[in-house]
């Protein structure tokens, strides 16, 4: 029996010739990754177990995003832990303010993921590095503890869904569409611990940040990982971050998928997801009626890189938001950034009347920099609309695109990028 993409990088790193769904393995890590929210928790854990030091310093990255630049005096103290031991330990890959970026967006642009490793981290989204051919996937705060004593993990393998991208996606469908109407279709439990394989001559009109976009939200269908195949668009990206050698699998003719669905990307349209689920999506056109709004958040590991800042701009390029609407636009990273600053970017979110942020996960998760009040309403580019996800027990979110994202900020109710531009 043939393996899937997946099953064939973990075998590689537990040393055996061949694995099947289901079969329980001990794999070597490439890199274990956690922020100041998980960190804090494997650092008290690792410190019961009374080891001497981690096992590899260069295979350790400690990225405190999530509360930073520090929010109060607990995030203070969560973010003091996490320096003190990366001085101690000296990890290389310990990134501060003023290096900082979300973590999702910042380890790929530092060449720390590229294809074929096995990574683990201690956030949920860390499944986003499947974009580039490798197996990613988030853990709990003792399994992080756990890999940076030992460079190893227990996986139970996962069984695979094959998705099969066909044709090119209309103007404004992005790799955020193409995600949100696969949890739409599939439910947020409808991936439950497998792996998402995407293929198809679809991926060919995909860039990188399409990629890490839809790989990101594999766990919101409940994937254990997302995975996209090491085409040259990948090792181009790969070779310009990374001076590492990837490792390139794919996956036998012959391997097994619990289900194939295929998805004629031509045919899908803007996308956005209703309170309180991922999975609750409808097209912009599906709408039929004005919801108003109060702010809109572009950014987060999702939807914070180069690509999404640029298709916002240009919708918001010589307009402005709507009265009473807050736009808040956080670059993924310091290097995005800058760039956008270079681009021009940044200049045409504060014109319109946005406020751009320092990177930080802040407002996605209901921490800081756009915190939502009583009923208050917000369109986000970010990946979660649970209730009280952004604030309030009471407030709305509803995920979507840059481009819908944008649109709305001008109108002030969810609109389509189609009315602008």
């Amino acid at each position: 029996m043939g393996m899937t993409m997946s099953q064939k990088i973990l075998a590689a790193h537990a040393g055996l010739d061949s694995v099947v769904a289901g079969q329980l393995i001990e794999a070597d890590l490439d890199l274990v990754l956690g922020n100041d929210i998980t960190s804090p928790v494997a650092i008290h854990e690792m410190d019961k177990m009374k080891v001497d030091g981690v096992f590899n310093k260069d295979k350790i990255a400690l990225v405190p995003d999530h509360f930073v630049p520090n929010k109060d005096i607990k995030s203070a103290e969560h973010c003091k832990c996490v320096r003190e031991f990366a001085r101690k330990n000296e990890i290389t890959n310990y990134f501060e303010v003023g290096k900082m970026g979300i973590e999702h967006a910042l380890l790929p642009e530092n060449g720390l993921t590229i294809a074929g490793d096995v990574i683990i981290g201690a956030d949920s989204h860390t499944c986003t590095y499947g974009a580039v051919g490798a197996f990613s996937t988030g853990v709990g705060s003792t399994d992080m503890a756990a890999g940076m004593a030992t460079g190893k993990a227990w996986f139970k393998v996962p069984s695979a869904i094959k998705f099969v991208l066909k044709n090119k996606p209309a103007k404004w469908v992005s790799g955020k569409d193409i995600i949100l109407h696969i949890i739409g279709m599939i439910g947020v439990d409808g991936a439950l611990y497998k792996s998402m394989e995407f293929t198809g001559d679809g991926i060919q009109y995909l860039t990188m940040d399409d990629r890490f976009t839809i790989a990101n939200m594999a766990i919101e269908a409940g994937g254990k990982n997302g995975i996209f195949p090491v085409d040259d668009l990948c090792l181009e990206y790969i070779k310009e971050h990374s001076d590492r050698t990837p490792k390139v699998f794919e996956a036998d003719e012959d391997a097994e998928y619990d289900e194939v669905i295929e998805i004629d990307l031509s045919a899908l349209k803007p996308t956005v997801a209703f309170p309180h689920l991922p999975e609750n999506t409808k097209t912009v056109d599906e709408i039929g009626e004005e919801i108003k709004i109060d702010q809109v958040v572009i950014g987060s590991c999702t939807n914070g890189r180069m690509d999404d800042l640029r298709i916002a701009a240009k919708l918001l390029e010589g307009k402005t938001v709507a009265d009473g609407i807050r736009l808040i636009v956080i670059p993924g990273t310091q290097k995005i950034y800058l760039q956008a600053m270079e681009e021009g970017l940044i200049r045409t979110f504060i014109e319109a009347g946005g406020v751009v942020s320092t990177p930080t996960c802040g407002p996605c998760l209901g921490g800081y920099m756009g915190v939502l009040a009583e009923k208050e309403r917000c369109v986000s580019t970010t990946n979660r609309n649970f209730i009280g996800r952004m604030g309030h027990i009471t407030s709305e979110i509803y995920l979507a695109s840059p481009a819908v994202a944008a649109a709305s900020a001008i109108k002030g109710y969810i609109a389509s990028p189609e009315v602008i531009g």
